[in-house]
């Protein structure tokens, strides 16, 4: 069946109309300013909002935004320069009021420092909200220099709904190296590729780089709300990538491939989803491995077992060209994380979870108790013992 390609186009310059509000508005109120985000009608409206004028210290090492009025958004992130890590809360207004108060969690994931130039630019994650108008920030801890608030609102184009309900898309039947194929016995699930949601190839700002083989799958949830239908997917990818790409300098999306909550399979990073793409996803553990994301947060609740089934077909399909043993270990060599300085070796499951490598709660609770079972299902699916 032929598929749909929608490309969404560049993003327009941001623009900010009215002056900055100002300071003393109580909790309820809401800065008079619209923060205006550009690109509406385009598939991608965004805005980066610099937040050095506009935090206002209301206890020692704690600072804060006034409610910030927008022309609307779906995503939030913040990003600084420089090695300090603030703790980064926002609230957000729905039609339903203010939301509580939630931390963002830091962006891990992201390019190997010592090998592709990764931490130039850190951040949070982009969260997804869903569709909200007013925000604040706060900020504590460490006030790094740069601190940018990004604002992003992936809308729904014509073809998301259409893409995201179709059963028959590309099935892969080989998984290769940069340049070589070895075939497989363990066939992938279905997945979605990069025209299904949307990946607009003028985003990108690099190229492609290539493992020999896979040692390892790394497990990652993207820590934003489960709140998501299945026609918000393409345009919540989408928005992942602008951040990844405008926002935090990557070349692309970071992951292999994403797993939403309905146990569908997208393709994330270009390069082939049948090659062995360096991905984005471990800091310091990047090289000879693959990166599976699922899509929202799992601190308290796992996926559903169609999500956990459609991780292990994936891992299974990029495991077995290489004799992988999903419920074994493997020794590896860091090139540099906040848990494993460059160089130290340190001996890892097959199929981890991000935590393994970094000093981060990914992929949540409820997720990495289930990792067990992903290595069991992955087994099976390549008839080990």
């Amino acid at each position: 069946m032929a598929l749909l390609v929608t490309l969404v186009p560049a993003v327009a310059t941001a623009r900010e109309s009215g002056k900055p509000g100002k300071p003393g508005l109580t909790e309820t109120q809401t800065a008079p300013t619209t923060l205006r985000l550009a690109g509406a009608g385009r598939g991608m409206a965004a805005l980066d909002v610099p937040l050095a004028d506009r935090l206002d210290r209301v206890a020692p090492r704690r600072w804060r935004t006034t409610p910030m009025r927008t022309s609307g958004f779906r995503m939030v992130g913040v990003t600084w320069s420089g090695v300090a890590e603030p703790t980064v809360r926002v609230r957000v207004r729905t039609p339903a009021g203010w939301a509580d108060w939630r931390v963002l969690p830091h962006q891990h994931d992201g390019p190997n420092p010592t090998t592709d130039g990764g931490g130039r630019v850190h951040g949070t994650q982009a969260v997804w909200t869903g569709a909200a108008r007013d925000l604040q920030v706060e900020v504590r801890g460490a006030r790094p220099a740069g601190l940018t608030l990004a604002l992003l609102e992936p809308r729904r184009l014509p073809g998301d709904a259409e893409e995201s309900a179709k059963a028959s898309v590309i099935r892969p039947h080989q998984a290769t190296t940069g340049e070589t194929a070895r075939a497989t016995t363990a066939p992938p699930p279905q997945i979605l590729p990069r025209s299904a949601w949307g990946a607009n190839p003028r985003w990108r700002n690099g190229s492609p780089r290539y493992n020999k083989v896979v040692y390892q799958v790394h497990i990652h949830h993207t820590a934003g709300s489960l709140m998501y239908t299945r026609e918000d997917v393409p345009a919540l990818l989408r928005g992942m990538y602008r951040y990844h790409t405008h926002s935090l300098g990557w070349f692309d999306i970071g992951y292999n491939f994403l797993v939403d909550k309905f146990g569908r399979a997208w393709e994330g990073r270009s390069g082939g989803m049948t090659r062995v793409v360096q991905g984005a996803h471990t800091r310091g553990f990047n090289h000879n491995s693959v990166g599976i994301a699922v899509i929202g947060r799992f601190d308290g609740w796992a996926p559903r077992r169609k999500a956990l089934a459609t991780i292990a077909r994936l891992a299974a399909w990029k495991l077995e060209p290489f004799h992988g043993r999903p419920r074994g270990t493997v020794k590896r060599r860091s090139e540099g994380s906040d848990r494993y300085r460059a160089g130290r070796w340190v001996r890892l499951p097959v199929i981890d979870g991000h935590r393994d490598t970094n000093e981060t709660a990914c992929p949540g609770a409820g997720l990495y108790r289930k990792l067990p079972v992903i290595r069991r299902m992955t087994a099976r699916r390549m008839a080990m013992t």
